[in-house]
């Protein structure tokens, strides 16, 4: 399934935090977690349209390595694979 983000909205793949902290203590899996606060992007929708019909340039393009708000984005689930939804204005910061 192809997913094709509307406006301004950004389909993001998570990037998962480190299983290991810094001092080398392996998390385990049930263990209670920050949500990521970066990824990759899968997909960018057309931007959002402007008072005079235009639509405005989105900052990010596939690929990108984003930071974003940790609380902003939508958690979706497709076809077993988790994604966030998020809106460019969620977005802090582009990755290089």
């Amino acid at each position: 399934m192809k997913i094709k983000p509307l406006a301004d909205h950004i389909l993001i793949e998570p990037i998962k935090a480190e299983e290991k902290t810094k001092t080398g203590i392996l998390l385990p899996d049930n263990a209670e977690k920050d949500k990521p606060e970066q990824g990759r992007v899968v997909a960018v929708g057309p931007g959002r349209r402007l008072h005079s019909g235009k639509r405005a340039l989105m900052d990010v393009k596939k690929g990108d390595i984003v930071l974003f708000t940790k609380y902003g984005p939508n958690d979706i689930k497709v076809e077993g694979k988790e994604y966030l939804i998020a809106k460019e204005e969620d977005i802090l910061a582009i990755l290089e």
